[in-house]
Parts: structure tokens; C-alpha cells; sequence
């Protein structure tokens, strides 16, 4: 019986008898489960990706969320808006019990503070213009029939935006909705991943 490199699982060699062939695939699925058993397990794990299509004045993103992960991160690589715009982020069917509050920092110095006090959604939660689109987004118990609490960040081309907040509506969720302020965006995915547990 030889042993594998990396983990020592046990593993027949050419010359063993075909009668202990069994017995051998069994020895090495032992090994193979008492390992993996002992690995931990808090990883991102990609849930879903989709493709933002052309000229689209929303995108809803289904299948996204359940119970299986405690957290969940959202963003967007690529794509690009008709003109420049805010990015909101609305759960489910939901249009009430949204509150956010960011802090709003040109480039050139100085802050503001963006407010959302029981709206209809996640408004700004991005940006997008005719160069590019982003989102960074993680929501906390989104799939539970919890307050679903988040963060995130985003870039526009004069400031970049950090802000926290909570969606007052214990209601576990599947599915999102981004939606420009204005005009249309194209191309581009987004990508949902949830934060496996210890």
C-alpha cells in the first residue's frame, strides 16, 4: 500500500492483489472524509453570477440568498450607465423600512453625509457612469426573518462613498433588485457570495 503526497491518504499500488481492492478504495475514502471533516469551513463560496443585459433600467438578481450563509457579499465587475448615476438595491418586494447612513468624500477634500430614513430602498449603494459600474455591498441574516443589517462601499469618479445600515422588515430574502437613478446601464456581472460559517 503506497500513501498519497500531499495528505498520506492510503492508496493501492499496480502489484496489489485485485481481491483487496475493495478493501483499499474503503481505507482511502476513510482517510479522504476524516480529512476533509477536520478542514475549516469559513470561506466565501460563490452562490450565483448574472450578466447585466443592454440598456436596462433594472436588474433583478433571483436565487441569491437563503439561510445556508449567515452574510452575504454582493458586488459588480464591469458594465457601464448611460450617464452618471446612483445605484439602489432594493430586497425582495420591499419599498419601506430602508435606512442607510454614508459619508460622502470628494477627492479634493472636505465630507458630506448621505441619508436614507425609512425609504424605499438602498439608495446610492453604487455608481455608474459612461466609463464604468461598481457596487460593494454585504448584508448580514438577508436570508432569515431578520432586520438585515449592511455595508458597503462605493466609487464615483469625484468621491468615494462608505456607509452602514439596516432594513427594518423581518423578512428573509431570496432575491435583489438594482435599479439606476436615472437612465440605463449595460454589461457588466454581478456576483453573490456567501460567507460560510466556522
Amino acid at each position: 500500500m503506497a500513501v498519497t503526497p500531499n495528505y498520506s491518504w492510503p492508496v493501492p499500488v499496480n502489484t496489489d492483489l485485485v481481491k483487496d481492492g475493495a478493501e483499499a478504495i474503503k481505507d482511502l475514502g476513510d482517510a479522504i472524509d476524516a480529512t476533509v471533516f477536520g478542514l475549516p469551513s469559513g470561506a466565501l463560496a460563490l452562490v450565483k453570477t448574472q450578466t447585466i443585459g443592454t440598456a436596462v433600467t433594472s436588474v433583478n438578481v433571483t436565487g441569491a440568498f437563503s439561510a445556508t450563509y449567515p452574510a452575504y457579499k454582493i458586488f459588480i465587475s464591469g458594465g457601464v450607465g448611460s450617464t452618471g448615476m446612483g445605484l439602489s438595491l432594493k430586497l425582495g418586494a420591499s419599498t419601506t423600512g430602508y435606512y442607510l447612513s454614508g459619508l460622502y468624500i470628494p477627492y479634493t477634500g472636505g465630507t458630506s453625509v448621505n441619508a436614507t430614513n425609512n425609504g424605499s430602498n438602498f439608495a446610492n449603494a453604487g455608481y455608474a457612469n459612461a466609463n464604468m459600474s461598481n457596487l460593494e455591498f454585504q448584508l448580514i441574516d438577508v436570508g432569515v426573518a431578520n432586520f438585515t443589517r449592511v455595508t458597503g462601499a462605493n466609487i464615483a469618479v469625484d468621491a468615494g462613498v462608505t456607509f452602514a445600515g439596516i432594513h427594518q422588515v423581518a423578512t428573509a430574502y431570496t432575491d435583489f433588485t438594482i435599479t439606476p437613478s436615472t437612465g440605463t446601464i449595460t454589461g457588466g456581472t454581478i456576483y453573490v457570495y456567501g460567507y460560510a460559517g466556522s
